[in-house]
């Protein structure tokens, strides 16, 4: 078979005859091993300055010891440790070309038109696009690209703002997947890491499987992986090590998530990878739907900077799993801005947005929610225009007057993810003379419950009640006599309580489990509330 650019595509008729021929058991200080290095060299599978180290010492004939007369048997001298260690090395090279071999004829045979492999039936479309349309090369093993300081300047510069909008939703990701052994990127449309999270320490061993800052991944360059096909097929990709087109990156597991720009573009991709052979598809799994979620959230969040001067609408989905719609509506009550879901829900466009389209020709007429004066988030149902169907819906007032950044930061916080639970929970009742209702402080109390592994700001629980920042925080104190902040912060230690007695989870993930920031932040609140620190009363109660 005849594939672009000559890539030869399979290995050479020699590496098969050694990979089918030869066995660790017959690699001797003499020639086979010797043989052997050139082989595996020459496919790329074996590093030359250790191939050159590995036949140094082999140059010399095999030495036996024998001693004459009819009686006496030959002798074997020992072979030196380190001959043994590189024989060592190259009994994992040969395990490796076999495994390379392997997935080079399935990725073949799946681009000429056979059936995917069991576990690569969602990537078989890329691999066909890698090899027919790219002309890739699987067998190549040469390290993806990394950009210098002043080549990444010119991919980077474009996303300036992006990146400082999603500074807390990365910084947050990664906080999560640092101890698997993860680095987060964060790429431009082309594929280049314009923005990176991982441990410096392992800075050389990242850089050259190239999952660092200034890596070039996409699909058209090293065929199927997480971040290239992610920008093709615009969609959330998991690529779990055999499921790369190359087989260089057999041993890597990355997940994309994309992000859509204010006029419904991809605009970035999200991106966590390892270098983990031993990761199981289940465990990395998780990590894709973390993904999902942070590149979710950085979407929205930059929406909402963009149109923080207009009213924003956020619409729940009709079904679970699936974005909800985002709306910026100007003071006409005309939509002047809609995310991708949106977008293509309502069939608006560009053009369609320029030329103003009231909100009321996609909803019922409801003034009251466009004509509240304070800055609080007015939860609510909107009925679609001619007929009976209403979706949960979450209204943000503008802000006209805040310039300070962390006002800012508390306007644009991403909801999407809360609308659901927030609309499930009854209407506010009047509020009691003296403090909150009892339903008002129902309603904090299972929104606490249900939210409280996640940040929770006073903002949040001031909407579920149905007030300021300013009156709740002050009716909350007089109903429950304690402020907001310290109520969370005793659920919070009141939940690791819990975790650390029923479950075997590390201290640093219940840390995160019960809302911490680290597992220091959970052992200075924990040692101050329960009087000991979280390992002592773990050991206690076992």
């Amino acid at each position: 078979m005849a594939y672009r650019r000559g890539v030869g595509l399979k290995l050479s008729k020699s590496g098969k005859q050694f990979l089918n021929s030869t066995t660790p058991a017959h690699f001797s200080p003499g020639g086979a091993l010797k043989e052997g290095i050139a082989c595996i060299l020459s496919e790329g599978y074996l590093d030359p300055a250790v191939a050159a180290g590995a036949a140094a010492p082999l140059a010399a004939p095999a030495r036996f010891a024998s001693t004459s007369g009819r009686n006496s048997k030959p002798q074997q001298e020992v072979i030196p440790s380190r001959t043994r260690g590189l024989m060592g090395i190259l009994d994992r090279s040969v395990s490796s070309l076999a495994t390379a071999v392997g997935h080079v004829e399935h990725v073949y045979s799946v681009a000429e038109g056979a059936a995917p492999p069991p576990g690569t039936e969602e990537v078989s479309s890329s691999w066909q696009r890698s090899a027919n349309k790219y002309g890739v090369d699987a067998v190549d093993s040469r390290a993806p690209r990394i950009l210098t300081p002043d080549e990444l300047k010119y991919f980077r510069e474009p996303l300036d703002k992006l990146i400082f909008s999603g500074q807390d939703e990365i910084d947050q990701l990664y906080k999560l997947v640092r101890d698997a052994g993860y680095t987060v990127l964060f790429c431009d449309c082309s594929g280049v890491a314009v923005e990176h999270r991982g441990d410096d320490a392992q800075s050389s061993c990242f850089e050259y499987w190239g999952t660092w800052l200034g890596g070039v991944w996409s699909e058209e360059v090293e065929g199927t992986n997480g971040i290239g096909t992610c920008i093709v097929e615009e969609r959330p990709v998991t690529v779990h090590r055999n499921q790369h087109f190359r087989s260089r990156h057999v041993n890597l597991s990355c997940s994309g998530a994309p992000v859509f720009g204010i006029d419904g573009k991809l605009m970035a991709v999200l991106d966590v990878s390892a270098i983990d052979p031993e990761l199981s598809e289940r465990a990395h799994a998780l990590t894709g739907a973390l993904t999902v979620r942070s590149a979710r959230a950085i979407e929205e969040r930059f929406f909402r900077e963009q149109f923080r001067r207009e009213w924003i609408i956020a619409v729940a989905p009709p079904e679970g799993g699936v974005p909800g719609m985002l709306l910026a509506v100007d003071s006409d009550q005309r939509i002047v801005g809609a995310n991708r879901v949106a977008r293509r829900s309502l069939l608006l466009d560009d053009r369609g947005l320029r030329a103003g389209i009231s909100l009321w020709t996609i909803f019922e007429r409801d003034l009251d929610v466009l004509r509240r004066k304070d800055r609080a988030d007015i939860f609510t149902r909107l009925l679609l225009a001619g007929s009976n169907e209403s979706r949960p819906a979450l209204v943000t007032p503008p802000d006209h007057a805040t310039s300070d950044p962390t006002n800012i930061m508390l306007h644009t916080r991403p909801r999407l993810d809360s609308i659901d639970t927030l609309l499930k929970l009854p209407p506010a009742a009047p509020q009691a003379h003296g403090g909150l209702s009892a339903g008002a402080m129902r309603r904090v109390r299972e929104y606490v419950e249900i939210h409280l592994s996640k940040n929770i700001d006073l903002a949040a629980l001031a909407a579920v009640a149905g007030l300021s920042m300013h009156h709740f925080a002050r009716q909350f104190k007089q109903s429950s006599g304690v402020t907001p902040h310290h109520y969370l912060t005793k659920k919070r230690v009141e939940r690791a309580q819990e975790m650390l007695v029923e479950t075997d989870l590390s201290l640093s993930e219940i840390a995160y489990a019960a809302g911490f920031s680290d597992q220091s932040h959970l052992a200075r609140h924990f040692r101050y509330m329960v009087g000991t620190t979280p390992r002592e009363f773990r050991s206690s109660q076992r």
